[in-house]
């Protein structure tokens, strides 16, 4: 299965913390490896690495990268989610069958327009305003056909699924 990997730019440190760490949380949760943050902020990494540490998984977080310089070193293809893309409808098979890992380009502010030119497939979940948090899970589910919602986290923390109530088991 190839490496799909999320950066994320435009993070303002003190206006998009929330959703940039629910990015992370999600991409980790639907089958992303990493992500990376175009943004020092180490408080947003520590939270998604808590997480980790309590519920499982080998996902990674590196925060106070430049984005040009990680798309301009990628060794694999680049998806840049903008609702002014391509329809998802018209790219995704094409995107599945392409053999390489996958950096995934969301933006929490306007996108500087040379991205549009580094990115492989400009895509669009919708072209009407939209989060890109849920653009991202959209994405992700499609892309992976379902397959990263049976996936396991061997961590400290599991919820066992129930119809009604919680269940929780926690290793010591």
């Amino acid at each position: 299965m190839k490496q799909i990997v999320i950066l994320r730019i435009g993070h303002r440190k003190e206006r998009d913390k929330r959703i940039t760490t629910h990015v992370g949380l999600a991409a980790r949760a639907l089958g992303a490896s990493g992500m990376i943050l175009a943004a020092e902020d180490p408080e947003v990494e520590e939270r998604i690495m808590d997480v980790v540490s309590r519920f499982g998984g080998d996902f990674w977080v590196r925060s106070g990268c430049r984005w040009q310089d990680v798309v301009r070193s990628w060794d694999g293809a680049v998806v840049h989610l903008t609702m002014y893309g391509e329809s998802i409808l018209d790219v995704e098979k094409e995107i599945r069958s392409d053999p390489r890992d996958l950096l995934v380009v969301i933006g929490a502010e306007k996108v500087p327009s040379e991205l549009y030119r580094m990115a492989d497939w400009n895509v669009a979940i919708t072209n009407q305003p939209h989060s890109e948090l849920a653009a991202l899970a959209v994405f992700l589910d499609r892309i992976q056909q379902g397959r990263e919602l049976m996936r396991t986290f061997d961590g400290k923390i599991r919820i066992i699924p129930t119809k009604m109530g919680k269940r929780v088991v926690i290793d010591e």
